[in-house]
Formats: C-alpha cells, sequence, structure tokens
C-alpha cells in the first residue's frame, strides 16, 4: 500500500505510525489506493476515533464523496461490505479512545436521538453477539467453572458492575465464589491464595483494566485456570486466558455498553444452574424459608 502523509494529532491515542499500521492492517487486499480511496484512507488515519462510529453515509459526508465510493473502498481493501470493515476499525481502535474522544462523539449525537441511537446500539452489539460467539468455548468455560474447588471472579473499573453481578449469583450456585474487587483489599490480596485447582474469570472491556491483567497473568503463573469475559482476539485479556468469552460493546457514547456482556454472563449462570438442578433446587428452598421468616421481601398485596 502506498505511504499515506503523516496525520494531524487528535490527541492522546495512536501516533501517526501506529495510525499508519491501523490502515496497513485494514487494507488485505494490499492493492494500491485509488485517488477516491486514498481520500477515505486519510481522513480515517486523521479522525480515527470519529470514523470508526459512522456509516457510510456519514463517513462519504465528511470526505465529500458518494456513499456508494464508501461501500466500494470496502470492497477494495478486501471486506465483504462496510460494516466488516467498519468491524474491523473498531476492532484496532476502540481500546485506544480516550474518555475525551468517547465523550465527543456523543456531543454530535441529537437529544431527540439519544434513547434510539442508545437501544439501538446495545441490541446490535447483542445480536452481533450471538452471531459471533463460541458455543464450543462456552461450554467449555461451563465444564471448567463446574470443576473448580474455587471460583474467583474479577473486574474493576466499568467492568465491577458485572463482576458483581456474576459472583452474587454464582453464590447461590456455588460454596466457593469469591469476588475479588479494588476496595479494602487490593486485588491481588484477594486471589493471593489462588492455585491450580482454582478458576479465574477476569472481566474487562475498552479501555482495558492494567491490574485485570496483571492479575490474571499472576493466576496463570499460579496454575490457575484463567477465563476472560471480553470483547474480542484482540483484546489483551485473550492473550493471557486459556480461554475466552466473547462479547460485542461497540458505544454510543463515553458510556460503556454492557448489554452484551450482561446477557452473555445471563447465559453463563443459567447454564451452571442447569448443571445443578437438584442442589440449587434444594438451597432456594431453603432460601425461601429465611426470606419469608425475615420478611427479606415486600410482601404481594392482600386482596
Amino acid at each position: 500500500m502506498e505511504q499515506l502523509p503523516a496525520a494531524r494529532s487528535n490527541g492522546p491515542g495512536p501516533d501517526a505510525t501506529d495510525r499508519q499500521d491501523l490502515i496497513r492492517k485494514l487494507n488485505r487486499s494490499g492493492k494500491r489506493l485509488s485517488k477516491g480511496h486514498r481520500r477515505i484512507a486519510e481522513y480515517i488515519v486523521e479522525h480515527y476515533d470519529r470514523a470508526v462510529f459512522m456509516t457510510a453515509s456519514k463517513l462519504g459526508e465528511q470526505v465529500g464523496i458518494s456513499e456508494s465510493t464508501v461501500v466500494r473502498f470496502a470492497a477494495a481493501l478486501g471486506y465483504e461490505g462496510y460494516p466488516q470493515l467498519q468491524r474491523a476499525l473498531q476492532e484496532l481502535v476502540r481500546h485506544r479512545l480516550t474518555a475525551v474522544q468517547r465523550y465527543e462523539m456523543s456531543t454530535e449525537m441529537k437529544p431527540s436521538q439519544v434513547l434510539q441511537t442508545v437501544l439501538k446500539s446495545d441490541m446490535s452489539n447483542i445480536r452481533q453477539t450471538i452471531e459471533e460467539v463460541d458455543e464450543g468455548a462456552f461450554n467449555e468455560v461451563v465444564s471448567r467453572i463446574l470443576n473448580a474447588r474455587n471460583i474467583y471472579v474479577l473486574g474493576v473499573r466499568a467492568a465491577a458492575p458485572l463482576a458483581s453481578f456474576l459472583g452474587y449469583y454464582l453464590s447461590y450456585l456455588f460454596d466457593n465464589v469469591r469476588v475479588a474487587a479494588a476496595g479494602v483489599l487490593d486485588v491481588f490480596e484477594g486471589i493471593a491464595r489462588i492455585n491450580e485447582r482454582d478458576v479465574l474469570i477476569g472481566i474487562s472491556f475498552p479501555r482495558y483494566s492494567t491490574r485485570t491483567l496483571e492479575a490474571m497473568e499472576f493466576a496463570k503463573s499460579r496454575g490457575a485456570q484463567v477465563i476472560a469475559i471480553t470483547d474480542g482476539p484482540m483484546s489483551p485479556l485473550a492473550d493471557v486466558a486459556s480461554i475466552a468469552l466473547n462479547a460485542r460493546t461497540d458505544m454510543a457514547s463515553f458510556v460503556d455498553s454492557l448489554a452484551a456482556p450482561l446477557s452473555l454472563i445471563n447465559a453463563l449462570i443459567v447454564a451452571l444452574g442447569l448443571n445443578r438442578q437438584q442442589d440449587v433446587g434444594q438451597h432456594f428452598q431453603l432460601l425461601e424459608d429465611i426470606w419469608n421468616a425475615y420478611h427479606v421481601y415486600t410482601e404481594k398485596d392482600k386482596a
């Protein structure tokens, strides 16, 4: 591929060399770009943080060319269509987006479009996760959790609610669940005793948590089974984990879209519960008696 001119800086993020590399990776065809396609590539290089979330029509409008030219650009790079090119570009740069860049994306959204845009984005993430999820990996994760002596769940920052949710419901299924999160104890103190008989489930999405990655590497060094719940094979968590479950988290703003990861975690909890039906049924019966005796939940309205 021909050399593109040096890109302007958009603040924190990939430098010019990194952005050139993004285009090089995208250009799977290895062909020389035409003049119109070169203009699109230059725009992507200079405005990668915005371009990755633009429709073909919007990108064409920004560059001053037709939507059909943008579609042909994707085909020239070896992709089946613009959506596939867009997903590939998102995979390459989304973990590099700063909070400022994410926020700038949301400022371009009209207030009247917020509800529809965000909900449709979440729906799209779940739909793509369904299409891309590896059922074999999912079943293997279920098996490893069922056979673990201790189950450690790790998620910090934006992933902390996911870790808490998973840990909360796993505690109904198992007696050996420990949620490791930054708080009174450092995450390393929470997993200090982990060994080869245990499993660690690390959860992180762009921007990936350094602490989570380090803790997963520590668990791996101790011989533990390391499972990642992340967004794809380009995630640094996937390099550390022995097995990974992927869920799409493309965001419409600075807020992380956790709809698909949460749905995937729901499926994991249900699958584990089905493998422990008798024990779980007895446990819930005991809990119902306790909840009723101590009025844990509000009673239904009496006629």
